[in-house]
């Protein structure tokens, strides 16, 4: 399987089988759940190209897209609540193939609370406290491993439909011979075809951005990336929200770069977006985002507004914000492949990174099945129409289009995306703005059109 691709680095593949929440469902009671729906757009807000995705990628009609989105994000409240209350037998949760949500537990008398709550349940081995406490000591002990050795490594992710970690290694020698750490229970290994390394990226026109760290001229430093969600902060200042991996400054004691709208015609001439004016990747948060700051152009050309921008120009509008979990139904737009659809297929993953100086980076998101490409990187991921996540990678980005990338990787379980958490990502730009750009930021919303 490629290697998920980040501009100063290889973020390798989430190799989680893209079938994965469809796994049957063990010791399951039902009863109706009807908590409030967040707030959507209606269908006939929906634009045209996305109404095409999802019927194409998802099998569904863009009604059942919302409604399953909704119950998705109702599903993760209440699973939040339910396990702060009992922490030793809340396992996860999940939307299924049927779209009904599960809530996983450890004991009956768990599950009956659930299944009064109109929960379908499902009996687990392990909590999910003790599964992230195992993460938390797999990674450690990846972190520790030689360089040869941990590249064989691809990624690490919770399964909560099976109550166990999947460790996924490339089927290399090394990865062969790979010995597990004997304390750590409940690990499933997956060996993958092996990766050939960082992908170069290749200058390109479209809806999108470039950046560079030294002059437009020299247009082999040019790297190509998708603008996220529009954002606003307490100060009023027009911020968009991207991929930290596409500042070409990144790590360095100025951060700042400039972002340039494409003139494909004559790429030194392009016009001036706006600056990268603060970019993380991996570190405390293990997330990857940037900041950019938008010039008065790029408001006057419309990135004021809450839109993502998808196929041939054509907007959705954005109404608030969700968090991942598994199951839920996705879409994702981006410069390159436009607007593609998929489900959540892991809630919290965690892959090792090496930057272009040999730096290990560990970043932490979501895995999805929907389609990315090269250049799709910090575009927007939605639910809905919520703002979901920003597209750190794909095991796809070599792909010259999604049709060749899911035929090609169809037996490795097809095309898997990270994306980061868009409520984490907030969280940490406010907390890290000491007061400064970012504080009090959110992402621009507009009421609810139906």
């Amino acid at each position: 399987m490629r290697k998920l691709v980040a501009r100063r680095a290889a973020v390798k593949a989430v190799a989680i089988a893209s079938t994965v929440f469809l796994t049957p469902l063990f010791g399951t009671t039902t009863a109706a759940a009807a908590p409030e729906a967040p707030a959507q757009l209606s269908v006939d807000n929906l634009p045209p190209e996305l109404v095409q995705a999802i019927s194409r990628d998802l099998k569904m009609t863009p009604t059942e897209y919302l409604d399953r989105a909704a119950r998705a994000q109702q599903l993760r409240d209440y699973a939040s609540e339910f396990r702060s209350e009992r922490p030793d037998s809340y396992a996860g949760a999940w939307i299924g193939a049927d779209g009904k949500p599960v809530v996983a537990v450890t004991s009956l008398d768990a599950a009956k609370i659930a299944a009064a709550d109109g929960y379908q349940t499902s009996l687990a081995p392990v909590s999910a406290d003790n599964l992230e406490t195992s993460l938390v000591q797999l990674n450690q002990w990846i972190a520790g491993l030689p360089r040869e050795i941990s590249q064989s490594i691809n990624s690490v992710a919770i399964d909560v439909l099976n109550g166990q970690l999947v460790l996924n290694v490339a089927n290399t020698p090394a990865g062969q011979l790979l010995n597990l750490p004997t304390v750590l229970a409940n690990i499933k290994v997956i060996l993958a075809p092996n990766s050939a390394g960082p992908v170069e990226r290749r200058p390109m026109g479209g809806d999108t951005y470039i950046s560079t760290p030294s002059s437009l001229d020299d247009v082999s430093a040019v790297d190509v990336c998708s603008f996220g969600f529009n954002s606003i902060d307490a100060a009023g200042n027009a911020l968009n929200i991207s991929a930290g991996h596409c500042d070409p400054n990144l790590g360095k004691g100025n951060q700042e770069a400039t972002v340039f709208y494409p003139n494909v015609r004559d790429i030194s001439a392009s016009p001036e977006l706006g600056t990268f004016v603060r970019a993380s990747l991996g570190g405390r948060t293990a997330l990857d985002y940037s900041v950019i700051k938008l010039n008065e152009r790029a408001v006057r050309a419309g990135m004021d507004q809450p839109s993502v921008r998808g196929a041939n120009g054509t907007t959705i509008w954005i109404t608030g914000t969700a968090e991942p979990i598994t199951g839920a139904p996705v879409c994702k737009s981006g410069q390159t492949s436009t607007f593609t659809c998929g489900y959540v297929l892991a809630d919290r993953v965690e892959t090792q990174l090496y930057t272009a100086e040999g730096e290990s980076k560990t970043v932490r998101g979501f895995a999805s099945s929907a389609c990315t490409l090269g250049g799709d990187s910090g575009g927007a991921i939605v639910s809905g129409t919520l703002a979901l996540g920003i597209t750190s990678g794909s095991n796809a980005a070599d792909a010259p289009n999604c049709h060749e990338a899911n035929v090609g990787l169809a037996q490795n379980g097809g095309t898997v995306s990270l994306g980061i958490p868009i409520r984490a990502i907030l969280a940490d730009i406010n907390t890290s703005s000491g007061g400064g750009i970012g504080s009090g930021i959110t992402v621009r919303t507009r009421p609810n059109a139906s």
